[in-house]
């Protein structure tokens, strides 16, 4: 993603502190999750990362900084997954069984928290323009993910040259992210399979028409 939360060069820390900022990111990324943004304190994240005040504050100016990094993080996770499993995709057979990995992901928890970028989302995209940018920036690379592997299969001949790859792209994106939110009211991830399956099938109707 093109922001980055990364110390200027002047301002590089050593091997240890790095470790400690990654500590202290991994504990926030988890409270947070779990907790919500909100809810979470600065003094529960000393707690869980077993760092003090003034290391949390060496790194990071506030609770700000803190939930951009967490953002960041959480980017990295979950876009390079999506990127793993969405770069071998390259027909609709493929397709189903991204679709399939990533509801039964979410069903081993029983739908609960729901999208960690979606989320996060929900809480600091109103509040805070850098981390709603950030957002923005990793939904972007998650839909170009998506218009690869439909790319793909249009290349293949199994969907229409004239099929409009972003926005199946785009809407597919939106299934899922509205499946992760209809999956966590219900504590139950059917209704999360269910519409993706929906966009799922619109593209299947594109793909029958191919001569």
């Amino acid at each position: 993603m093109a922001t980055s939360l990364e110390p200027s060069p002047a301002r590089r820390i050593t091997a240890r502190g790095a470790k400690t900022r990654a500590r202290i990111i991994a504990a926030a990324t988890e409270l947070m999750q779990v907790r919500g943004v909100a809810a979470t304190t600065l003094d529960e994240v000393v707690a869980a990362s077993g760092v003090s005040k003034s290391q949390l504050y060496h790194h990071f100016s506030g609770k700000e900084m803190l939930v951009r990094a967490v953002i960041e993080a959480t980017g990295e996770r979950v876009i390079g997954r999506e990127r793993d499993a969405l770069g071998r995709v390259s027909t609709i057979a493929g397709l189903r069984r991204w679709r399939d990995a990533i509801v039964q992901s979410n069903a081993l928890r029983h739908g609960a928290y729901g999208c960690a970028l979606g989320s996060l989302s929900n809480e600091v995209a109103d509040h805070d323009d850098v981390a709603r940018t950030m957002l923005e920036q990793l939904f972007t690379e998650w839909r170009d993910q998506l218009a690869g592997a439909l790319r793909r299969i249009q290349d293949s001949g199994a969907l229409p040259v004239d099929a409009p790859i972003d926005q199946l792209a785009t809407g597919l994106l939106g299934a899922v992210q509205g499946g992760y939110m209809l999956a966590q009211t219900a504590r139950d991830a059917t209704p999360m399979g269910v519409s993706i399956d929906m966009a799922l099938a619109h593209i299947d109707s594109l793909a029958s028409t191919t001569p």
